[in-house]
């Protein structure tokens, strides 16, 4: 990804070594770990996926010393910063096209181990996730180095990718529409609240396309495999990818982003469109999405 020459943001807030203690997943279920680092890419929410540890296996507490940053660590954080300000540069000009009124860019917190956010305590293991409730990306950079090794999904664009979609989540946040999910949610079965949450998710895959298509398009930063690696990504972060990984089996009915295939399709739509207005997962019947 061609990121030289790019400006950074302004609205990133480097909070690496102002955490505490470490939470870490004990049990060594590694399927769990898996899981709960997932659940939370693109936005889900804390509290269930805590709630969902603790019940698979629980948390046991270690100490962290802050590490010494290094050359990668730096090259991430201004990965991380110039991407965020692609997305203002996208949404913003987006949003005046659209007369959807004025984008208001989020914020993003890269932090290191734990961090307190408005909608709760994040931790690293948990994986990058957007907070309405402060219109905030929180994210630790180990992550990206943890989608390589543990999932076999690196490059610097899978990484955009994810921010990307986490910055879809403020999107939908802006427009009304994560909101009016989540009201909907509140009062839905279980089976139908994951539902709910799957088409949620594809449309933030989806805007993450579309943000990739329309920074190409301005600022011509895809290069030649670019797109692969993000399609890659998002073929290993489907719950039927995960659950088959974590336990050998699948389990439609808890699904609550999507299958790998699903969010391969919604993503590739993003990018071959470049048009928001192509993203209504809410309207087909779930077995179209």
């Amino acid at each position: 990804m061609r990121l030289d020459g790019r400006r950074t943001s302004s609205n990133v807030s480097d909070r690496r070594g102002s955490t505490g203690r470490r939470l870490g997943i004990g049990g060594g279920i590694v399927g769990v770990i898996i899981v709960a680092v997932l659940t939370l890419l693109n936005g889900g929410n804390i509290g269930d996926v805590v709630s969902n540890i603790v019940q698979q296996g629980g948390f046991e507490t270690a100490g962290s010393q802050p590490r010494e940053l290094d050359a990668e660590d730096q090259r991430l954080f201004d990965l991380a910063s110039k991407v965020l300000a692609g997305t203002e540069d996208v949404w913003t000009r987006e949003f005046q096209r659209r007369g959807w009124g004025t984008y208001e860019c989020p914020k993003m917190v890269i932090y290191s181990g734990s961090v307190s956010s408005g909608c709760g305590t994040g931790t690293s293991q948990m994986g990058p996730f957007y907070c309405s409730a402060d219109e905030t990306v929180y994210i630790d950079l180990d992550f990206f180095r943890d989608m390589e090794s543990n999932i076999g999904a690196g490059g610097d664009f899978a990484y955009a990718y994810v921010i990307a979609h986490e910055v879809g989540h403020h999107v939908q946040h802006l427009l009304g529409t994560l909101d009016d999910a989540h009201s909907a949610m509140s009062r839905m079965s279980e089976r139908e609240s994951n539902r709910m949450s799957v088409r949620l998710e594809l449309q933030a895959d989806f805007y993450a396309g579309v943000w990739a298509a329309l920074d190409n398009e301005m600022f011509g930063s895809l290069e030649p495999g670019d797109a692969e690696r993000a399609i890659e990504a998002a073929s290993k972060i489907g719950d039927d990818y995960l659950q088959r990984k974590a336990t050998g089996r699948e389990v439609p009915d808890s699904f609550n982003h999507g299958r790998s295939a699903q969010r391969v399709a919604w993503l590739k739509k993003g990018l071959a469109t470049g048009d928001p207005l192509q993203g209504d997962t809410f309207t087909p019947a779930y077995e179209d999405l």
